[in-house]
């Protein structure tokens, strides 16, 4: 039987591949996966992303499965209960970011998750861009759409969603195809 080619930043650990295989690359519109996900990768900043993935159910039960109007009324004190709990990465401003950010969500788009995804997604045109990638190389860390998201978003009152943060989530959540062309996950490639 023949080995199934993946991209070659998916490493052996399952729960990297479960990651590449099923999720990453992949169209998502659900507003609520999408806050998730630019709040994690707004974690991940300056760390391997395989740490985000270990300690993302913890994420996802501390921050109330991501629904912003929930986060949005956390307080200082919760800021104080999170950054004790090594569930998380404890860093104070990356805590306060998500709460910020949701808070900014709310302002902006109030409970309504579909516009926020119609929001992100309107940086794409609404369609994922496919792009052909021969090696990790070719893969690029900030484009033009994903400097218009970061500036949108800090515009909003969004933090630690820079360019290369919004790129990382666009790849994400399928935006942008970036698995190599010869990997099983790309567009081409699935049936």
């Amino acid at each position: 039987m023949a080995e199934i080619k993946r991209c070659t930043w998916s490493t052996k650990d399952p729960l990297y591949i479960a990651y590449h295989d099923e999720e990453w690359g992949r169209p998502n519109r659900d507003g609520r996966l999408l806050f998730e996900k630019i709040c994690l990768e707004g974690a991940q900043a300056g760390l391997s992303w395989i740490i985000i993935l270990r300690k993302r159910e913890n994420y996802r039960r501390l921050f109330k499965g991501f629904e912003p109007a929930i986060i949005a009324e956390f307080t200082e004190d919760d800021v104080e209960r999170l950054v004790l709990d090594a569930g998380i990465i404890r860093n104070r401003a990356k805590i306060r970011s998500t709460i910020k950010n949701a808070r900014a969500f709310i302002e902006k788009f109030g409970t309504d998750k579909d516009a926020f995804s119609e929001f992100l997604w309107s940086f794409v045109d609404g369609e994922p861009i496919i792009n052909s990638r021969q090696s990790m190389e070719d893969i690029v860390s900030i484009t033009d759409a994903s400097t218009r998201m970061s500036k949108e978003l800090k515009k909003i009152g969004f933090s630690f969603v820079g360019p290369t943060t919004c790129y990382a989530m666009m790849q994400a959540a399928g935006m942008v195809d970036d698995h190599l062309v010869d990997c099983f996950c790309h567009t081409s490639n699935r049936n």
